[in-house]
């Protein structure tokens, strides 16, 4: 398998440019043949540093997939908790109220009512352990069940509920190779030089909200290489990624083109318009994505650090991730 020319040159004319600061490209087929693509740099100030495959991206909202609703489903498995229980069962302190009444299934596919989350100033609240407290006892304000917000809110109250069934904070889980909460800085990716941490962002987290939580949260804190991710996207498309009850759950259609886990293919969305009705995938803020196609087999993840060296970059991520997607299965799918 070789990556399309197509895409290459795509990819190059933005790194060269400097329009993106890199980018890793890895793509996988149904019989687990492999082709990946580095380019570009790991920063670009206040020094200039080349990527490299071993280099860790903050994969910002992969965490969503990547860990909370893969725990979610694994503690389902062991009998731990129900998709279908209200979150006072695992947060009794939101008994009594509508939060209460939500369940960890309308939590994973956003269609809770629970809010976006937007810029909490949650580094005003105090220590983590505070935060954590705070976090359910916050009167939000809810919306209607089954109307789909994408909600980091949400994500977050399922990483507490799983600290609370597992007796664990979620930087002590297990993770795949590839994987981790504490990438080597010297290893890592810049993201956002940061006005208000006052640096430029390396192996720690871009997002404010699990920044304030010391790193890892349920909505983000997950950091990746290249392989890693790929790895991810293989064993979703070849199966393994969880038991076969808990990966079918995973990917089943849920509501507003979600699943318990994943986005759906759809008019627009990230993968590209030649991906097959089957196809799910999620992507994150800092500027990764993971796309798998079941019919086309094949699945890629698209690894950037596009708010380097600030988020108000001119570059469309949405339209070069659909680019991407459309060039890879016009030529491999």
């Amino acid at each position: 398998m070789q990556i399309p020319e197509q895409t290459v040159r795509l990819l190059r004319a933005l790194t060269d440019s400097r329009a993106l600061c890199g980018a890793a490209l890895g793509v996988v087929g149904g019989a687990g043949e492999r082709a990946t693509l580095v380019l570009g740099h790991a920063q670009l100030v206040p020094e200039t540093r080349v990527l490299t495959p071993a280099h860790w991206f903050d994969l910002a909202s992969l965490t969503k997939p990547l860990l909370t609703a893969r725990e979610v489903l694994r503690a389902t498995g062991r009998g731990q908790l129900d998709l279908d229980d209200p979150l006072s069962v695992h947060l009794p302190e939101t008994g009594g109220r509508a939060l209460g009444g939500r369940t960890l299934r309308q939590l994973l596919s956003h269609s809770s009512g629970v809010p976006a989350g937007g810029f909490l100033p949650l580094h005003e609240w105090g220590d983590p352990a505070t935060i954590r407290a705070r976090l359910p006892l916050e009167p939000w304000e809810l919306g209607e069940v089954g109307a789909v917000e994408y909600s980091d809110l949400g994500y977050l109250l399922l990483g507490l509920v799983l600290e609370r069934v597992t007796g664990r904070p979620l930087g002590d889980f297990e993770l795949d190779a590839g994987l981790t909460f504490f990438p080597d800085p010297a290893q890592a990716v810049a993201t956002e030089a940061c006005p208000w941490r006052g640096r430029v962002m390396r192996g720690e987290v871009h997002d404010e909200k699990a920044f304030a939580l010391g790193g890892p949260a349920g909505h983000a804190g997950l950091f990746g290489t290249l392989d890693g991710v790929l790895s991810q996207a293989e064993r979703l498309l070849r199966g393994g990624w969880l038991g076969a009850a808990a990966q079918a759950a995973a990917l089943r259609p849920e509501t507003g083109g979600q699943t318990l886990a994943f986005v759906q293919a759809q008019p627009g969305w990230s993968g590209g318009s030649l991906c097959s009705p089957s196809a799910y995938g999620h992507t994150g803020f800092t500027g990764t994505g993971l796309w798998v196609d079941p019919e086309r087999g094949l699945a890629w993840t698209l690894l950037t650090n596009r708010v380097h060296p600030h988020r108000q970059t001119s570059i469309d991520i949405q339209a070069l991730r659909r680019a991407v997607g459309n060039t890879l299965l016009a030529h491999l799918g």
